[in-house]
């Protein structure tokens, strides 16, 4: 009886010393950055560059990992072939590594010097230390966190809604647009905000493949590494920002999804 009567108690426990360790660092930005001086603090010289190339290269990199990262998606949820373990193994693998792992071999692989360098070179276009370098740097370790959320949204996807979209003579395209993605927009929608916040707050590889130059590739989050020693309320202003655009992001996405979700669908030609 004394053992039932304690383990709701340490549950509360358990949740409340997880809710404290989680919030209060983030609150703790807010108790020292007051709406003055947090105004202030943007008009330093390289917040607001810093914080348009984060918004500029997110969005970019958002966009290319959905219109590549659906389909692929996709295709892993509703085909098995041989080597789709391995597949979904290598999608996955960019979420284990250190960031200063992939920044390495993204130079190994597209770098000046690396597999791919000549060519990409010979065209003309430049990545290391450039604002192209951080799209990639960032596609690179947030497109995971969109393909694995995808991928099991659309395993969720009842398959009889597929097999009767097809039987009412849909193609898979069209099957693919009008059932899968209104059915599976929930995790899709869960997908693209994990993504998005872990592009916003990437440092690592970005450092390492395309450093940190304002106006060109400082990122916020490199920005408030810079300020850290120099104008530690310039850093936590940035970090307040930061935090303020991810709790909107998952707002918006929560509200998003559950606005959109409604009973299946099925088409009629």
């Amino acid at each position: 009886m004394r053992l039932k009567r304690l383990f709701p108690a340490a549950l509360v426990a358990a949740l409340t010393v997880l809710l404290v360790f989680l919030t209060l660092p983030i609150l703790a930005i807010f108790f020292d950055v007051g709406p003055a001086q947090l105004i202030d603090a943007l008009g330093a010289p390289g917040a607001v560059d810093a914080l348009r190339l984060s918004l500029l290269t997110t969005s970019i990199a958002l966009t290319v990992i959905v219109i590549v990262g659906t389909p692929a998606a996709y295709l892993l949820a509703t085909r098995r072939f041989r080597g789709r373990a391995l597949a979904i193994t290598l999608v996955e693998l960019p979420l284990v590594l250190p960031p200063a792992v992939a920044g390495i071999g993204l130079l190994a692989a597209i770098g000046p010097g690396g597999i791919l360098g000549p060519a990409i070179a010979s065209t003309g276009i430049e990545l290391v230390f450039e604002t192209a370098g951080v799209v990639i740097a960032l596609t690179f370790v947030a497109s995971p966190f969109y393909v694995r959320q995808a991928l099991a949204a659309f395993e969720a996807v009842d398959s009889a809604l597929l097999d009767a979209s097809r039987t009412l003579g849909a193609g898979e395209a069209r099957t693919f647009v009008r059932i899968a993605i209104p059915n599976a927009t929930s995790g899709l929608a869960s997908g693209f905000a994990l993504a998005w916040g872990r592009a916003l707050g990437e440092f690592g590889a970005t450092l390492v493949f395309a450093g940190s130059f304002r106006g060109i590739t400082q990122t916020t989050p490199l920005a408030i590494v810079a300020l850290v020693g120099s104008d530690f309320p310039g850093a936590l202003a940035l970090s307040a920002v930061l935090v303020l655009v991810s709790l909107a992001l998952l707002i918006s996405v929560k509200l998003i999804s559950g606005s959109l979700l409604g009973p299946a669908r099925i088409p009629t030609w």
